[in-house]
Order: C-alpha cells, then structure tokens, then sequence
C-alpha cells in the first residue's frame, strides 16, 4: 500500500476512534453554533484548527520541540472548556482562527506520542506527515458533517431554535470536559 494512503487511513480512523472522544467532542463544539448553511465557515475554521495541529505534529515528530504530556492531556480537555464556554457566552461570538489554530498546536501535541511510534524509524517524514494530517482533516470534516446535519434535523423537524442547540450540544460537552479536566489536575500536582 502506499505510504501515503497507509497514513491517512490511519489519520482519519484515529481521530474517529471513540476511544480518544476529547478530538471529536472538540470539533463537535467548535462547529457547534453553525448552521449547515455556514458549512464553508466551518471548514475554514477546522483547517485552522488542523495547521496548528499539524505544525505540532511536525515540531514534536521531529523532535524540536517536546511538552510535559501530563500538561497536554489536561490543557486537551481545558481548550474544549474554553470553547463550549464561548459558545455559551455569546452566539454571536466566533471563536477566531487564531484561537481555533492554538489549540490545535496543543490537540497536535497530544498526538505526537502516538505518531512518533506510529513512524518508528522512517526515513522521509514529509509523506507520513501529509497522509497523517489529511486523513485527520478528513475525519474531522466527517465530524462537520455529522453535528452540522444533526443541527439541521433538530431544528428542521424537531423545531428546536439554534439557541436552544447550541446550549445542549455545549452545555453537554463542557460538562463532559469539566470532568475530564478535573481527573487530569490530579497529575499536573
């Protein structure tokens, strides 16, 4: 099989994975106050999220840069935190491209582990890389996809307004990541 398409398999099953649910409940609250129309909005805002995921990917892969992984796996949850509470606050209010990209450099630190020994002794990074990163921004747009179309029902058929939307999806999350934040303090001390 080629390199490439091995690697992007392995992107888009890994951030699908329900084992590591804190990518899918991020990007599910990222696109949480869009509407299905605002789709190209989304997409933009993903890719953001995945550059700045990519970058760290590239960065700790190629062993430039390395972070205390007790301190990722607590600032995971805390990004998903931050972002629900955005949501929360305003529905007007946009999570901005540099924010979405930042805590994309801190999702892609996660990562890093798992792609380092995904890699092992490869000697051209460039291609694994790219295949990684494009099946990730594949599974996440499927993620887009899916919140987006379940906003779109519940409020075409179930008459649910996007206030009230955006207040279940978020509230349900940033519960869930509050919880994840509070089991993971616990190994920062």
């Amino acid at each position: 099989m080629d390199i490439f398409l091995l690697y992007f398999e392995l992107g888009w099953q890994h951030i699908l994975d329900l084992g590591g649910y804190d990518h899918i409940l991020f990007v599910s609250v990222l696109c949480g106050i869009y509407l299905l129309a605002d789709w190209q909005k989304v997409v933009i805002l993903v890719t953001a999220f995945t550059l700045g995921h990519s970058i760290a990917l590239a960065l700790s892969v190629l062993d430039i840069i390395r972070v205390n992984s007790d301190l990722i796996e607590f600032l995971i949850p805390l990004s998903i935190v931050i972002t629900a509470l955005s949501n929360l606050k305003s529905e007007k209010r946009k999570l901005k491209y540099g924010m979405a990209a930042f805590f994309g450099l801190i999702h892609g630190m996660g990562f890093s582990n798992y792609l380092r020994s995904l890699l092992g002794a490869e000697s051209d990074l460039v291609v694994p890389l790219l295949g990684f990163n494009v099946g990730l921004e594949f599974g996440q747009l499927i993620i887009v996809l899916v919140v987006l179309i379940l906003a779109q029902v519940s409020m075409k058929y179930f008459k649910v307004s996007k206030r009230d939307w955006n207040m279940f999806l978020s509230s349900a999350i940033f519960g869930i990541a509050f919880i994840m934040c509070l089991e993971r303090i616990g190994n920062l001390l």
